[in-house]
């Protein structure tokens, strides 16, 4: 500072005045910091608490793949002789056990088949629970075990654990099936989100 300047009183003040001014400042930012935080937190914590599990859950116990080449009969319903046809498909049975966890009763209505090739998903609704018992008509040599078949028109109520073994059918060849990947199953009910599992274990080829 130059000789010929002397500190007056208001100069004094006004670097008073500077540093708790600054001080303040400093205050004001910290606080600023810790309310945003706070917000934060309880934000966050509105959330997680707004947040229901799922009504649904459950596992693929096991599943099978098998498949099939199909030639028809040669003959329409009434006897008489047509062109025979032959085409590849592949048959997937899963049993599945699902379970509600909620307080309300669940209401199962399709179950869907996915698997994921080259060209995109493909997908294969399950077929009825009658459909299911008649494949083994259908086909009397066919190597996968015959459980009970899984209504896909159920309720489930409350606490309740359903199991049951649901079959779909892919038209497509062996070859086509082993380039598959990300298989799972879609489980839909009414008026409450699809519940999508996939298989813990190895698919069987049968």
């Amino acid at each position: 500072m130059s000789l010929l300047h002397q500190e007056t009183p208001e100069d004094i003040d006004d670097a008073a005045l500077g540093e708790e001014y600054t001080k303040g400042s400093s205050h004001v930012i910290l606080a600023g910091i810790v309310a945003a935080v706070v917000v934060s937190a309880a934000i966050a914590i509105y959330v997680l608490a707004g947040q229901k599990p799922p009504m649904a859950t459950g596992e693929i116990e096991q599943m099978w793949a098998h498949p099939q080449h199909t030639e028809s009969s040669g003959f329409d319903a009434n006897g008489e002789a047509m062109a025979k046809e032959s085409f590849d498909q592949v048959f997937v049975f899963a049993l599945v056990k699902l379970h509600n966890q909620s307080d309300q009763p669940l209401f199962l209505r399709n179950a869907m088949v996915n698997t994921k090739l080259a060209d995109g998903i493909h997908s294969s609704y399950a077929a009825s629970a009658g459909d299911y018992d008649r494949v083994y008509l259908a086909y009397p040599a066919m190597p996968v075990p015959h459980g009970k078949a899984l209504s896909l028109q159920t309720t489930i109520d409350p606490g309740q654990t359903v199991e049951g073994t649901i079959v779909s059918a892919f038209r497509m060849s062996r070859a086509q099936w082993d380039a598959g990947k990300d298989l799972n199953v879609t489980f839909s009910f009414s008026y409450q989100p699809s519940l999508v599992l996939a298989p813990k274990t190895a698919v069987i080829e049968q």
